[in-house]
C-alpha cells in the first residue's frame, strides 16, 4: 500500500485530531497519582474523548481480539498496549505509558507519554528522560528528503549511546484516516536508507527504549508486550506533518518545549 499525501483538508482535520489528543494527555497529568487504578484512567479519557470532545476512542474494540479499552497503559516492564483494569493500581516509584488515539470526523490523532508515579528512582527517571530525548532528536530532522533511515539512527544511536536498547518489533506507522497506515517507522537504521520524507507526509514517531536487552514477547491477553528480562521500558510518541521546509507536531501539549 502507497503512502497517501495529505491535502490541506486532510491537514486541518489532523491538526484538530492531534490538539485533542494532546488535551487528553494534558488532562491526565492531576489524576496519574499513587493509588488511582489505570481502569479509572480509562474511564476519565474515555468520557472527556467521548461526551466532551465528541470524538471515538481509536483503540477500544480495534484488532483481533478486540482491544477492550479506550486507552493503553503499560507499566514499568510493559512496552506496549497494556490493557487497563481496576484491579491494577498505581504505586509509588511506578512509571506509567498512557497512549491515546482519538477520531473525529474520520481523522486521526495519536500520542503517548510516561508519567512518573509520586517519587521515581533516578535511574527510571533517566530512562524516561533519555526515551524522550530519542523522540524529539528524531523530530527535530524530519522535513522533506530525511529518510526513515536517518530517524531510526538518530534514536538507536542516542538510546545505545546511554546504554539502553531499541525494541524491534514494535514501530511508528503512518496515520491520517487510516489508524496504521503506510510507512512503517523503525526506531533504528543506518543513516541515508530507507523512503524519503516528502511534503503532506503525516505519520507517527513512537520509541520503545529498554533499560535492559530488547527482546519482549506478547502475554496471554494478546496484546500487552513485556520485556522478556522484565526490567523497565519507556516510550514517547507525536503524530508529525512534514511541511514544505521541516515539520509540524499535531499533538504537541501545552507543556513542552522543543
Amino acid at each position: 500500500m502507497a503512502v497517501i499525501i495529505k491535502n490541506s483538508s486532510d491537514i486541518e482535520k489532523m491538526r484538530i485530531a492531534g490538539r485533542l489528543a494532546a488535551e487528553v494527555l494534558e488532562m491526565l497529568e492531576e489524576h496519574v497519582v499513587p493509588g488511582v487504578s489505570t481502569g479509572e484512567l480509562d474511564r476519565l479519557c474515555h468520557n472527556l474523548i467521548v461526551n466532551e470532545q465528541g470524538a471515538i476512542p481509536a483503540p477500544l474494540n480495534y484488532g483481533h481480539p478486540p482491544f477492550p479499552k479506550s486507552i493503553c497503559t503499560s507499566i514499568n516492564h510493559v512496552i506496549c498496549h497494556g490493557i487497563p483494569s481496576d484491579d491494577r493500581i498505581l504505586k509509588k516509584g511506578d512509571i506509567v505509558n498512557v497512549d491515546v488515539t482519538v477520531i473525529k470526523d474520520g481523522y486521526h490523532g495519536d500520542s503517548s507519554m510516561m508519567f512518573l508515579v509520586g517519587e521515581v528512582p533516578s535511574h527510571l527517571q533517566r530512562l524516561c528522560k533519555v526515551t524522550q530525548e530519542c523522540l524529539y532528536k528524531a523530530i527535530e530532522i524530519v522535513k522533506p528528503g530525511t529518510t526513515l533511515g536517518d530517524i531510526g539512527h538518530i534514536i538507536q544511536t542516542h538510546a545505545e549511546s546511554n546504554h539502553y536498547s531499541v525494541v524491534r518489533e514494535f514501530c511508528g506507522h503512518g496515520i491520517g484516516k487510516g489508524f496504521h497506515e503506510e510507512p512503517q517507522v523503525v526506531h533504528y537504521g543506518k543513516p541515508g536508507t530507507g523512503l524519503a520524507l516528502k511534503e503532506g507526509m503525516t505519520f507517527t514517531i513512537e520509541p520503545m527504549i529498554n533499560q535492559g536487552k530488547p527482546q519482549c514477547k506478547i502475554l496471554g491477553d494478546q496484546w500487552t508486550a513485556v520485556t522478556k528480562d522484565r526490567k523497565a521500558s519507556a516510550q514517547w510518541e507525536h503524530t508529525i506533518l512534514v511541511t514544505a521546509n521541516g515539520h509540524e507536531i499535531l499533538t504537541a501539549r501545552s507543556n513542552e518545549t522543543f
